[in-house]
């Protein structure tokens, strides 16, 4: 382009005005025009495309300056020459762009967050799950279209968590990852899991094992010293429900009134966490202990309410919290009730692992790799659940000269 099309100059494009008419046109030459209304200038390329009149929308001035429009207008003719429509062209490159949006990383996990893995975990685990990748994934592979990420891209996030020294977040986002692709996978956005290619790239994680007991004279003692806790009713009565009914502790504090079937003596609880419901039998103890916390919490919609807002469950760090005061924390933990449970029901008690699996809301499926429904050996599960609490009853009355829990620990 000569310099002699170059009509305007920058004095003229800042300082103009439509001088009283509601739109003025001027023109740079070579098919660059500045449009010159009230309240905005705009620069316009025309030019003529298979015997048509045609528009460019170039952009507003001042963000699009004198010289970068005269770019663009260039870059336009350049186009022309090859043939190529300018307008059809930016059209295709904004619908490319959009949909690269739709299918980068960050956009495929929240659809999967949502329309799957909401529907196969507990709020917790999903909360836990979000945040993890909000703090890991995103920052790196959130806005890369899932069809463009390389084993080496995920790598990088998963070594800088390591380095970070939490190994075991690192295997978590490593399979949450995986899952993400495997979704994408089956949408038709990526064609492989790339996190396949990594495998044996990250050292194991050490296997977490939660503190618990399970000898006759542990529990004994733990029992006693929960029943002694000066914590509130609440808590208080948490901590003496866990080891009758030892599900996960996120199910423990979110019970909620309407789930409770007086005249069944049993409790339906929501969502489990591998994302079904389960009919936990109460035993006869669990009974009492329930109708004694509603007359304390009956109007809240939460058996075990929240201390500073009774509109939310309690916290899930209310049950460590009281067990670390007790000076149990090495000892017993929420998960550690699951522990001893199991060990217990199956050595001393001889019931069925399955029947036991099922209780704690573990999948359980029968030779055929059918998952059984939540109702499956629901009388079993009820005599199981009665005997379990008598025996912690038992257990309570033993003599006080037990071995002190924390001379066994040690």
């Amino acid at each position: 382009m000569s310099r002699a099309a170059n009509k305007l100059t920058d004095t003229a494009v800042r300082n103009a005005n439509t001088e009283g008419k509601p739109q003025r046109k001027l023109a740079d030459g070579g098919g660059l025009t500045l449009v010159v209304k009230p309240d905005s200038k705009v620069w316009w390329f025309r030019y003529r495309y298979s015997g048509k009149e045609r528009t460019l929308t170039i952009g507003n001035y001042p963000a699009v300056s004198l010289k970068q429009a005269r770019a663009q207008r260039d870059e336009s003719k350049r186009m022309l020459s090859e043939g190529i429509d300018p307008v059809t062209h930016r059209a295709t490159n904004k619908a490319e762009r959009i949909e690269a949006s739709a299918n980068n990383f960050k956009a495929v996990a929240l659809e999967w967050l949502e329309h799957v893995h909401k529907k196969s975990v507990g709020n917790t685990t999903w909360n836990r799950n979000e945040r993890r990748l909000e703090m890991y994934a995103y920052p790196k592979l959130g806005r890369h279209p899932m069809a463009e990420i390389e084993p080496t891209d995920v790598l990088l996030v998963l070594r800088e968590i390591d380095r970070a020294g939490h190994l075991e977040s690192a295997h978590r986002v490593k399979t949450l990852i995986g899952q993400v692709f495997r979704y994408a996978v089956s949408t038709g956005r990526a064609s492989r899991d790339v996190t396949a290619d990594l495998r044996g790239l990250l050292p194991p994680a050490k296997p977490k094992h939660h503190a618990a007991v399970v000898t006759p004279n542990e529990i004994a003692e733990l029992l006693k010293t929960l029943d002694g806790y000066w914590g509130t009713p609440t808590v208080r009565k948490a901590l003496t429900m866990a080891p009758y009914v030892f599900l996960r502790p996120g199910n423990l504090r979110q019970m909620r009134w309407d789930e409770i079937d007086w005249d069944a003596a049993s409790w339906t609880t929501e969502t489990t966490k591998n994302g079904e419901s389960l009919v936990v039998p109460l035993a006869r103890q669990v009974v009492e202990l329930l109708r004694e916390l509603q007359e304390v919490n009956g109007k809240s919609e939460w058996v075990f309410p929240n201390g500073h807002s009774r509109g939310r469950p309690m916290s899930e760090n209310a049950i460590t919290g009281a067990l670390k005061r007790m000076e149990l924390k090495d000892i017993m933990t929420g998960h550690g009730f699951r522990a001893m449970a199991k060990t217990v029901l199956t050595e001393r008690l001889d019931f069925r692992t399955e029947i036991i699996e099922m209780q704690m809301a573990h999948r359980v499926a029968d030779t055929h790799g059918r998952a059984y429904n939540r109702t499956t050996w629901l009388p079993e599960r009820r005599e199981m659940m009665q005997q379990w609490a008598n025996y912690l009853d038992s257990l309570k009355k033993l003599d006080n000269n037990v071995t002190p829990i924390r001379q066994v620990a040690d």
